[in-house]
């Protein structure tokens, strides 16, 4: 895959469906505006949480074990890519370096998105898979904490719809 096929994004918050409570891992285009929220499971958004706020636990959890079972194996993650969208279920691909040999693995975008934030790996989606998802473009480029806290505070239910109409 080229990599004008694909956009590199970053995590830029956590939210919650106000339907139906279920976490949303926010994803932005570094480049542009686009924004594309991901419903993942509690404990994946646990585990992206406390990450993003450098938080640290006493002993290893699921994602810190296998991003230190990368370095005892000698390898390293490269990337992360959403690549696929299938009956509104996300897919993403973890690719890293093995011994001078690339190697990749299915994953959930949630476990893909720990894991590259603890790796400190870039994050793509597919230009196909933003297409083909409930992304949208943002009015106006946010900057710091407090603008993403207001902002999330003012999205409504259907900024976050699932489902295309």
């Amino acid at each position: 895959m080229t990599d004008d096929a694909m956009l590199e994004v970053a995590v830029k918050g956590l939210t919650f469906d106000p339907i139906t409570n279920v976490p949303i891992v926010l994803l932005k285009d570094v480049n542009g505006k686009r924004l594309l929220p991901i419903w993942i499971g509690v404990f994946e958004a646990n585990a992206i949480a406390l990450e993003m706020e450098n938080v640290s636990t006493p002993r290893p959890m699921t994602h810190d074990l296998l991003n230190n079972f990368f370095s005892v194996v000698e390898s390293r993650m490269s990337r992360v890519v959403v690549d696929n969208l299938l009956d509104n279920t996300f897919y993403a691909t973890i690719y890293f370096d093995c011994r001078g040999e690339e190697l990749k693995l299915d994953s959930r975008p949630s476990d893909a998105i720990a894991l590259a934030l603890r790796a400190r790996t870039p994050i793509f989606v597919t230009r196909e898979v933003m297409s083909q998802a409930q992304s949208f473009e943002m009015e106006k480029d946010i900057g710091d904490k407090e603008d993403w806290k207001k902002w999330l505070e003012r999205i409504t239910p259907e900024d976050f719809s699932r489902y295309k109409s």
